[in-house]
């Protein structure tokens, strides 16, 4: 198999639109981590991401025929950018199906490439599905974002650079992973030429299809309601067919990594490169951090940086993030006494660490919750810092790993519902399009009154919702079928200590 895959790299027709990228030394990394850290940067690709290689290279394998008649594929990101450049390119008219709530500047940057957009559903599967419609209907080809041999081979040829680049010894080479068309292509090119450099698969906590089918033996679906969607770019519920063929026999590990972990990541990145990478492009780094923090050692290791397709409006929850990944901050739900003097002295059991956010609002009675963010070392520096506040008393509750928390109550901290005022607490995700809340309001048939709602943009295509609902244990379930048949991923979020200590 890898010989078959070999020839198809080496012969792949990829250069007519993309750049052999560079490897560029990320030195403050590398010092930090003891060992020579190398980013493969294929952000600097024409549309800022390695997806054109595979879509170009499928492409340019099509007959006259074929290309007269036209493709079509599913995308909201760098694939649908990829095959938009590639049949402008190669002047073939391409059909890109996306949900209608892709964010405009993706749909904008498909557009003014030449392709033809359209609009339909809300997430991948719907618009693949769609995609797949059209296909047969107008006798398309699709170009299939990773589970094709022409995709892996066009993405297999970033091997084949990284390993003519650096002819010095190496380690281990750090790979994003979706549906499994990047790390294949490269598995199979490095693993053949190689077998001593392990190729390391990084896959974001909520989106592990590989690391799943390798647990399970076979291909595995996710479900839908636990898939993450904040390193989007890699937000894929099974891996490939072909890819899982190549990565279950050539990849030596697969690390999951989660999302402050991955800001983390995207902030070295940033400081090293000057370059802002996207959350699934700074997957590799974020793994490569971890592996190294699980004790593996290296001297040489290559990240492949895959794309910066970044909407400037997510910077700010990266950059709120970054210092949690890096575990240099701790977020804390204290119970201190409600008199003067109270905040001087828990600074004072602090030490000499910096407060870094502090949450807090009159509401009367003996005691006062504080929502505070402190600056730590490490993991163990956070761990005894917890240890220390309790041991003089105070009531703690570590919420570093709370996303209702960090994503909705630090926002609202101040604001208390009536105490005769039952109330059941929901966490949404709704998309970012028109007409989103009034389906989520219609849904709901006016039979619940809305006691709390806390929404922020992100910029990206899911926006994240905090709403608190008037009632008791026995409207859950009439509740819970309202929200299924709204169909918006939801979880219940009640019993969150962070909801009873600052907002109920």
């Amino acid at each position: 198999m890898l010989e078959r895959y070999v020839k198809k790299i080496l012969s792949a027709r990829v250069y007519d639109v993309a750049s052999v990228t560079p490897l560029s030394l990320l030195p403050g990394l590398s010092q930090r981590l003891g060992g020579k850290v190398l980013a493969k940067r294929e952000d600097l690709q024409p549309v800022f991401s390695f997806k054109l290689r595979g879509s170009y290279n499928r492409m340019a394998g099509l007959d006259e025929e074929a290309r007269a008649r036209g493709v079509v594929t599913a995308s909201a990101g760098n694939h649908a950018q990829g095959v938009a450049l590639a049949a402008r390119s190669l002047g073939v008219r391409a059909h890109i199906v996306m949900g209608k709530n892709t964010p405009s500047i993706k749909i904008s940057a498909v557009r003014n490439l030449g392709a033809h957009i359209i609009l339909h559903g809300d997430t991948y599967n719907d618009a693949a599905e769609h995609a797949r419609e059209l296909e047969s209907r107008q006798a398309l080809t699709y170009v299939h974002p990773f589970d094709d041999p022409d995709v892996i081979a066009g993405q297999g040829t970033i091997g084949m650079e990284l390993l003519n680049q650096h002819t010095r010894p190496l380690d281990a080479v750090f790979v994003p992973v979706g549906g499994g068309g990047l790390i294949a292509g490269i598995a199979a090119y490095v693993k053949y030429l190689r077998p001593d450099v392990k190729v390391i698969g990084v896959e974001a906590e909520g989106s592990a299809c590989l690391r799943a089918a390798l647990d399970a033996g076979k291909r595995v679906v996710l479900p839908y309601e636990s898939l993450d969607l904040f390193a989007d770019g890699v937000s894929v519920a099974q891996v490939g067919e072909e890819t899982f063929k190549i990565a279950k026999r050539h990849v030596d590990d697969v690390i999951t990594v989660n999302t402050d972990e991955i800001c983390a990541a995207i902030k070295d990145i940033y400081d090293d490169a000057r370059c802002i990478a996207e959350p699934a492009g700074a997957l590799s780094v974020a793994g490569l951090k971890k592996y190294r923090q699980l004790g593996q050692r290296f001297g040489t290791a290559i990240a492949i940086l895959s794309g910066a397709n970044v909407n400037f409006d997510r910077l700010r929850h990266i950059s709120e993030r970054a210092e949690l990944g890096e575990q240099r901050e701790r977020i804390l739900g204290v119970t201190i006494p409600e008199k003067p003097g109270s905040f001087r002295q828990f600074c004072k059991a602090l030490g000499k660490r910096n407060v870094t956010e502090f949450n807090y609002r009159f509401a009367g009675g003996k005691d006062a919750h504080i929502y505070v963010g402190v600056q730590t070392s490490a993991a163990s520096d956070g761990a005894e810092l917890v240890q220390s506040l309790r041991s003089q008393g105070y009531a703690v509750e570590d919420m570093t790993d709370n996303e209702t928390a960090k994503m909705h109550v630090r926002h609202m901290v101040g604001g208390r519902t009536h105490d005769a005022c039952p109330e059941l607490l929901y966490r949404f995700e709704f998309p970012e399009r028109p007409g989103a809340l009034s389906r989520f309001l219609n849904g709901l048939e006016g039979r619940w009154n809305i006691t709390l709602f806390h929404y922020r943009n992100h910029g990206a295509a899911w926006g994240r919702v905090l709403v608190g609902f008037e009632g008791v244990a026995a409207d859950r379930d009439l509740l819970g079928k309202k929200l299924a048949a709204i169909g918006y991923r939801y979880w219940e979020e009640t019993s969150n200590p962070a909801y009873h200590m600052f907002l109920k």
